[in-house]
């Protein structure tokens, strides 16, 4: 029995004690009050249901945690509609915009990115973890949208909470070779390798990234410095054989390689690029045994393979040709270079469908390089 019922009975026990006129006006009086009651109790549930429903109703809305769930479940178009529909505030405007530049980072919309952190990162704490990751994602986007002097400085903020983490330490150390700050780079891709930045490693590897975004000049001043300080620092020689070689400076290029096999002689690319540079200036003869020692060393790559094939069909062996470059397309059926030589010697040994193939092949494969 309710608390309702309870006071019901409660009067009408008390309603027996009195005459049937002050009963009569007793009665009215109970009813009255008992209507009273169920009013009150009526308008105590109506509240109570009405709570609930706005309460589940409340439970049903977006909200910022159901978004970033969305996010992190990869579903980064359905937590851009959410975000975008919610009510923004001082409180939440600027986590709606830190969840909304992540999220056009993931959809690769770099632009919108920046635009959304750009204002989340004036509102976060310094400490906090949503500051560090849009510093970290400002940094990224900005790089990929090719702004690399802006990408530059929150780059280097991530240094302080995520000094150990090698690809923004990469990111930092190129966006510094697009700006010509080697030094800088240097001593960021120094960190990354856990080198000091003043050693000769560090600027081996410093021109090896140089080299990579074609920062040809600059990578051969490097390796001078590394060779001033460790004169017999392997690969060292071996780089700057392969600059000579690509500046068409073919003597200085096998001198230079020369140096390499001496200070590190199980060193198989030095081997093949020797042999490239001897095929260059026409030396089929002596280009033969750097090949062959570069193929001991390392029989998993197809260059020394495809070229010492293409020497065997300059000199006119044929069978040398094609056995060497049949081992070759074994390893890179994908090589265009391949290919064709093999169709030169299918053309010279008179088996002219199996040319055509080849040439068909290897012109395919340019064209889809090429586009």
């Amino acid at each position: 029995m309710n608390l309702l019922s309870s006071k019901i009975v409660e009067l009408i026990w008390k309603s027996r004690a009195v005459n049937l006129r002050r009963i009569a006006g007793g009665a009215l009086l109970t009813i009255s009050f008992v209507i009273c009651l169920l009013a009150l109790a009526s308008t105590d549930v109506l509240a109570q249901v009405e709570q609930q429903a706005a309460s589940a109703q409340k439970d049903q809305a977006p909200s910022l945690a159901q978004a970033r769930a969305l996010l992190d479940a990869g579903k980064l178009d359905a937590a851009i509609e959410m975000l975008k529909s919610l009510p923004r505030s001082t409180s939440t405007g600027p986590e709606i915009d830190h969840l909304l530049g992540i999220s056009y980072y993931h959809k690769r919309d770099y632009p919108r990115a920046i635009e959304h952190l750009s204002l989340a990162i004036k509102q976060e704490p310094e400490t906090s973890r949503e500051y560090r990751e849009s510093a970290q994602v400002l940094g990224l986007a900005h790089y990929l949208a090719g702004h690399i002097e802006k990408a530059i400085p929150y780059l280097e903020r991530t240094r302080e909470w995520a000094a150990d983490n090698v690809e923004l330490s990469y990111v930092l150390g190129i966006s510094y070779i697009q700006t010509h700050k080697v030094d800088s780079a240097c001593q960021a891709f120094a960190r990354m390798f856990r080198l000091k930045a003043d050693s000769a490693g560090a600027h081996l590897i410093n021109a090896q990234m140089l080299i990579r975004q074609q920062f040809e000049e600059f990578a051969e001043q490097e390796l001078q410095r590394a060779l001033e300080l460790d004169p017999k620092l392997p690969q060292a020689h071996f780089l700057l054989g392969e600059l000579a070689i690509f500046r068409a400076k073919l003597d200085l290029g096998v001198e230079l390689l020369q140096k390499e096999i001496e200070i590190n002689p199980a060193f198989s690319m030095a081997y093949y690029r020797l042999g490239d540079a001897y095929t260059r200036q026409l030396k089929w003869d002596e280009s033969i045994a750097p090949l062959q020692k570069a193929i001991w060393l390392n029989p998993y790559f197809s260059g020394p393979f495809i070229l010492l094939g293409k020497v065997y069909l300059k000199k006119g062996d044929l069978a040398n040709a094609e056995g060497i470059l049949r081992r070759a397309l074994q390893m890179d059926p994908n090589n265009s270079s391949a290919h064709y030589l093999m169709g030169q010697v299918y053309q010279r040994t008179n088996r002219p469908q199996e040319a055509k193939r080849e040439f068909a092949l290897a012109e395919q494969l340019q064209s889809n390089s090429n586009r």
